[in-house]
């Protein structure tokens, strides 16, 4: 990777005063440090707005032509109206890319979402361009992006952070763009700068004035051009028309104008640019700007109804003229402005008109019908049949990659069905699917259930309220969307596909429901017979009894159940929940680490090769789960709020109390509890009461249970956690999925004198433990809470030894060490001052500040005083201060590993990578990749 070959070398960065661009010093000067940045291997964002005409894209253009004479790579792209319904079509064109190029020959199949795999391959092709030399990528008008290209951005842009990358986004102000405006909100607190084009001081007003009169304006004059507003391009055409109407004489060196009186209204000086122009130009021109700011000559032809070659007199007059600018990559008008003032001379109904036919043009032709739908969607009225055939095709055509714009377009198509259409039942269905895809789940709802109320086909009402169970269940209200699916159920007659994606909506009902019973029964006859039912109701069947093994504290039997979901399923396309991830899950709960480590690694790389954007946050969920066990709480933490931003974006929040209950119990162990008090709200405040007993308590009770205790004492914690002691099912189920619930369920009723029920939690666990041999994790667990119920010293050390997880481990060695403080003797004692001494090393190791400081005092109290470790002891800067996750990233950062590669490389997520890398520099007073690599380079040679 190199900086930019010709440096700032032969660059002006002090002044941009200069003919044809006046007025702008501030907004340059925040390009240059940008562009001078990169000399270091620095990138930034700069955020330009402002209104029609006001400098925005003249700024870009002078950028360009800077980072061009600085060496760096140039990528140009700019959104268009008419092209808004075309997936990242501003990058694309950037890049010179297209969905074939980015895909390959792999391409999934139809339905499938692939935002998730365009936007990596946009990133690979970024990361490759920006890893050779310094890299300006510039787009312009964002008011009109497709919300995929916004998405990719919130994505892009800080992955690419570290690189010697500049963005310049641009946006006009006063249009409807509020998604734009929170990509620049978001930007803009992650360290990108924001510069607003107003009108031009007088200063600068004179100065353009003289440019184009040749001679400085007089005060008369410029009081005159006041009714410019500053705007640069309303100035020069101002002025261009009083020199063309000889409104403006010199006289002793000033210009003057002849008289007082503007020629017209501003904005008519536009218009007038129009009137000298022919009949058939004005014509020709006024079919154009129905296509767009820029336009194909083959599509005005046919709009025309003449050959290409008639066009030209035509073309030629408007360019000459200064409407039209005519290059290699097609036709354009000169400015914004002028388009909308040749549109503003068509009248409402004629633009409509107008729009109709170039839609129907464009779908007649064949190829992609999304650019058809543009057109067609303000401009057909209700029933008209070509306008409904382009718009379906064009749902079809644009949900895999931009579900937002899939659903504007599926809403439309429904408006326009007449209410006896019978058509209007599927295009129905197909609207909630697209809202769903998008993470507009409540507009699904409400649609879905508006669209039942009207359904006369049995059939498609089953799919209908199928997409209504799924679309609940995405948000979060489980207990109604199993209500949905059981009503479609009693429906009866449905096909085998149906009856699959139903049985995964009941899999989430609570054990012993009928929802419950009635897929527990489906499952087993689904088994007992699979060469007569589809192998996705096998791999259904498989998941669901899993759950059931879990449920009723059969390890191996559960696993294997997971293990044929998961190899079942292969890379088929799952919408729903991965069997996969189902099976990274089992694993996690049994500690099998290392096997559900590849496990995530799987999901991941399904999700993304098959586009599940909507379920994007499970694997980071899943390895912010993991990073738990393993005792890597900042990694975990990272992980939680990562995916907790992704379910947000996308709208998509079942999986949410996994994230808030990592978060919660994150922040107990760093001993914050105001934090962890306020995610364990977040989880209680989930509408979880249908979810499966397998995991509720983990999701929704678990964590909230621990920061209660910690806040309230044991009273308070089984006020929210009593159903395990007193529900044989619910017990057995926590114990399976959490190893440090039997402990801490036995420990918690002892101090509030419930021998009972912690009598029972022994049992069950020692239960577990023996029906369950080859299971480490049981037995661990079993030991632990026997000791503490027995106050057993063996049980204890041996749950000290044999717990997977450090935290639990060191949790058993602290218990260890209040049973022989209590006892009496000297070598009680020394026994006491070592476990507890053990205790207190491991929490430490692993962040648990909290818990260290608990052992700490319990040391005091047998009269040892241990030092109290703290980060302070470790460097506040330089490499010593970095800690091993953190050198680790640094180094492959500097062996220009990218950060997707340094993800694969560490079994971590991009957003963690991104985490540590930010701490890295911050640490190494850095903030580029070719920082990094000079500092270590340096280091390695001293």
């Amino acid at each position: 990777m190199s900086a930019p070959s010709g440096g700032a070398a032969g660059v002006d960065f002090g002044r941009c005063s200069r003919r044809g661009w006046r007025g702008r010093d501030r907004d340059w000067q925040a390009v240059a440090r940008l562009l001078q940045a990169t000399c270091d291997g620095r990138g930034g964002v700069l955020l330009v707005e402002g209104g029609h005409g006001i400098g925005k894209s003249r700024l870009i253009e002078e950028a360009v032509e800077a980072a061009a004479a600085m060496g760096f790579m140039i990528a140009r792209g700019a959104a268009e109206e008419w092209r808004r319904v075309v997936p990242l079509a501003p990058l694309m064109s950037a890049l010179g890319e297209t969905p074939q190029t980015l895909l390959g020959s792999n391409r999934p199949a139809d339905g499938v979402d692939l935002r998730l795999r365009l936007v990596e391959g946009l990133q690979a092709r970024l990361e490759e361009r920006a890893g050779r030399c310094s890299f300006l990528l510039t787009l312009d008008d964002l008011h009109w992006a497709d919300p995929t290209t916004l998405l990719a951005l919130r994505a892009l842009i800080p992955e690419l952070a570290s690189y010697p990358m500049v963005w310049i986004l641009s946006r006009t102000t006063g249009q409807d763009d509020h998604q734009v405006e929170s990509l620049y909100e978001v930007l803009e607190r992650d360290g990108a700068t924001r510069t607003v084009l107003g009108a031009l001081e007088q200063g600068a007003v004179a100065e353009i004035v003289t440019d184009v009169l040749g001679a400085p304006p007089s005060p008369e004059l410029l009081t005159l051009v006041d009714g410019a507003g500053g705007n640069p391009f309303l100035l020069v055409e101002l002025l261009d028309g009083l020199r063309d109407e000889r409104a403006i004489e010199v006289v002793e060196g000033q210009a003057r104008p002849v008289t007082s009186r503007l020629p017209g209204r501003i904005r008519k000086i536009v218009h007038g640019r129009l009137r000298g122009l022919s009949p058939a130009t004005r014509h020709l021109l006024q079919v154009a700007a129905i296509l767009g700011s820029s336009f194909e000559v083959n599509d005005v032809a046919d709009m025309l109804g003449e050959p290409p070659a008639r066009l030209l007199p035509a073309l030629e007059e408007a360019e000459a003229a200064g409407v039209v600018v005519i290059d290699p990559d097609g036709l354009s008008f000169r400015h914004d402005l002028l388009w909308q003032a040749v549109r503003a001379t068509m009248a409402p109904s004629v633009r409509k008109g107008l729009h109709g036919q170039a839609g129907r043009m464009l779908f007649e032709r064949g190829g992609s019908a999304v650019v058809a739908a543009g057109h067609l969607m303000d401009s057909a009225a209700t029933g008209d049949a070509i306008a409904l055939a382009g718009l379906d095709r064009a749902v079809r055509e644009v949900l895999p990659t931009s579900p937002e714009t899939a659903a504007d377009l599926a809403v439309r198509a429904l408006e326009l069905t007449a209410p006896g259409d019978d058509a209007r039942s599927d295009r129905a269905l197909a609207a909630v699917r697209a809202l769903t895809a998008a993470g507009r789940l409540q507009q699904a709802v409400e649609l879905a259930r508006d669209a039942l109320h009207a359904a006369t086909s049995p059939g498609n009402a089953g799919w209908l309220r199928y997409e209504l169970a799924y679309a609940l269940l995405m948000s979060g209200r489980v207990a109604e969307a199993v209500a949905e699916a059981e009503q479609a159920l009693d429906q009866g007659d449905l096909p085998d596909q149906l009856s699959v994606l139903i049985d995964h909506v009941l899999f989430q009902g609570p054990l012993g429901t009928r929802a419950h019973r009635r897929a527990r029964h489906r499952a087993e006859t689904v088994l007992a017979d699979p060469r007569s039912h589809s192998e996705h109701a096998v791999i259904a069947a498989h998941m669901m009894l899993t759950d059931i093994a879990w449920s009723e504290g059969r390890a191996a039997d559960g696993l294997d159940h997971s293990s044929e979901a998961a190899r079942l399923a292969g890379d088929e396309p799952v919408r729903y929940f991965s069997p996969q991830a189902l099976h990274a899950c089992t694993l996690m709960d049994m500690r099998r680490l290392t096997e559900a480590r590849s496990a995530v690694e799987i999901v991941a790389g399904q999700i993304t090769a098959l586009g599940a954007t909507a379920h994007a946050a499970v694997p980071t969920l899943l390895r912010a789960r993991l990073r738990l066990i393993e005792g890597h709480l900042d990694d975990a933490a990272t992980e939680a709020r990562a995916a907790l931003a992704t379910a947000e974006e996308l709208g998509a929040h079942l999986y949410d109390p996994i994230a808030t209950t990592v978060l919660a119990t994150v922040a107990l162990r760093r001993g914050d509890l105001e934090t962890a008090a306020a995610y364990a709200d977040r989880c209680r405040s989930h509408d979880v009461p249908g979810l499966d007993a397998m995991s509720a308590w983990w999701w929704a009770g678990w964590g909230p249970a621990l920061v209660a205790e910690a806040q309230g004492g044991p009273e308070r914690a089984i006020d929210i956690l009593r159903t395990p002691y007193t529900d044989p099912a619910e017990r057995c189920c926590l114990l399976m999925v959490e190893a440090d619930a039997a402990a801490w369920l036995t420990r918690t009723a002892l101090a509030i004198g419930d021998h009972t029920g912690a009598e029972a939690v022994t049992a069950t666990a020692e239960r577990l433990a023996r029906d369950n041999p080859g299971f480490p994790t049981l037995a661990a667990s079993a030991a632990h809470a026997h000791g503490l119920f027995h106050e057993n010293a063996a049980a204890l050390a041996h749950a000290a030894a044999d717990h997977v997880s450090a935290w639990s481990r060191a949790s058993a060695a602290e218990d260890l060490g209040v049973l022989h403080a209590r006892a009496s003797g000297g070598s009680d004692r020394e026994a006491a001052v070592n476990r507890l001494g053990q205790a207190h090393e491991t929490y430490q190791e692993v962040g648990a500040l909290r818990d260290a400081a608990r052992v700490r005092a319990r040391l005091r109290g047998i009269g040892v005083r241990r030092r109290h470790w703290t980060q302070a002891e470790r460097p506040a800067s330089g490499w010593e201060s970095l800690t091993d996750t953190e050198r680790d990233v640094a180094i492959l950062a500097a062996q220009a590993l990218t950060n997707p590669e340094i993800a694969a490389r560490m079994f971590i997520a991009r957003d963690t990578v991104k985490f540590h890398l930010r701490q890295v520099f911050r640490k190494l007073g850095i903030a580029s990749r070719v920082e990094l690599a000079r500092l270590l380079a340096e280091q390695h040679s001293a």
